[in-house]
């Protein structure tokens, strides 16, 4: 099963999510080019690709999916979304404004595309990560971040995909890098993960070093379950694709190697956990009393609303926030951003969940 560490001493520098992986892709890809370094630039912003959207459970519902060994056919063809890659920087590999791929594993994608990998191929993890992490900065500009409100990650995050050959992946802020894993589903094939991953970017922006205490690193294994849950859910309703798993259940498809019972989650955003009784020590299950106060105002204020009072509240947290002062400060966000109303109502969420 996926790791999950005990933080005791928590790290300023580095935060370090350690998941197991997911993925697979439909038969038949179609690529325009691929190659090493000293390839003409294509000068092209986009390119067509196929991803999954954002993981073969939720789409089609069917809980009896699994790894295979990374087969091709494990996953049907009907998981696999037609998408458009964005924001190139027309060298024809997977660069852009918000995210470079690098990859020591597998041939580096390159060309005009289209990007049609299946999951047996490593240049679908690369698609893959490109596309979610271009589209987790994408949604945080459409919330205002960066215009109205203060930008948050507004540069290219490095990518290593399928490093080291374990089930590990990560977020290390003192690099700007994401890494990625291989091990069951690999990593890179549920985009929950890609995105989780991407909420620990998002926090080391706002506030660096953040997560040196217990209930802090809680916070942040929670924040990026939840960014995963919103924004997984935002492009997938974009992008037309059914939502036929539950919510709430977290990172699926990399669930499946290491759960037994269904529908598989490595977590959820809507547990009945609650503070202090409930809390373990351990940061990912603490996480979830955090989690679930997030989605229940997500759910009373709407995606957007939500959002941005919970992603701008964030600023005003230190890097050994307490699960109280960090309620406090998200609060006083609600209040100042949409008054007192919807300040009523953040309040109501945490005090429900014991916090406040």
């Amino acid at each position: 099963m996926s790791i999950q560490p005990r933080r005791e001493g928590l790290l300023a520098l580095m935060t370090v999510t350690l998941l197991s992986a997911c993925g697979q892709p439909q038969p038949g890809p179609s690529v325009t080019a691929q190659g090493g370094a000293g390839k003409p630039p294509t000068g092209q912003s986009t390119a067509a690709a196929r991803v999954f959207m954002p993981n073969p459970l939720q789409t089609t519902g069917d809980q009896t999916l699994s790894d295979q060994k990374d087969s091709a056919t494990a996953v049907p063809a009907s998981a696999y979304y037609p998408v458009t890659l964005t924001n190139l920087d027309g060298s024809g590999y997977l660069r852009g404004d918000w995210a470079q791929v690098i990859t020591e594993t597998g041939t580096p994608v390159y060309g005009s595309g289209p990007f049609h990998f299946t999951r047996d191929q490593d240049e679908f993890e690369q698609v893959m990560a490109y596309y979610w992490v271009t589209e987790g900065q994408k949604y945080l500009q459409s919330l205002g971040f960066g215009s109205e409100l203060g930008a948050v990650n507004r540069q290219q995050q490095l990518i290593k995909v399928s490093q080291q050959g374990i089930d590990n992946s990560y977020m290390w802020d003192k690099h700007n890098w994401l890494r990625f894993g291989k091990g069951g589903v690999d990593d890179a094939e549920d985009g929950e993960v890609i995105l989780h991953e991407y909420g620990h970017a998002i926090h080391a922006s706002q506030v660096p070093g953040f997560g040196t205490s217990v209930e802090a690193g809680a916070i942040g294994e929670a924040f990026g379950d939840y960014f995963a849950m919103t924004v997984g859910y935002a492009v997938s309703q974009r992008e037309g694709a059914p939502m036929n798993a539950p919510l709430g259940c977290i990172m699926d498809w990399d669930a499946t190697s290491y759960t037994t019972a269904t529908p598989h989650c490595l977590r959820r955003v809507d547990t009945d956990r609650h503070y202090p009784e409930d809390l373990t020590g351990h940061i990912h299950t603490d996480g979830m009393i955090w989690s679930r106060a997030l989605f229940d105002i997500w759910t009373a204020l709407g995606a957007r609303t939500a959002d941005r009072i919970i992603i701008n509240a964030q600023f005003r947290f230190t890097p050994d926030t307490t699960f109280a002062a960090a309620a406090q400060a998200t609060v006083a966000t609600a209040q100042d951003m949409y008054g007192r109303a919807a300040a009523g109502t953040v309040r109501r969420a945490f005090k429900a969940r014991g916090i406040l």
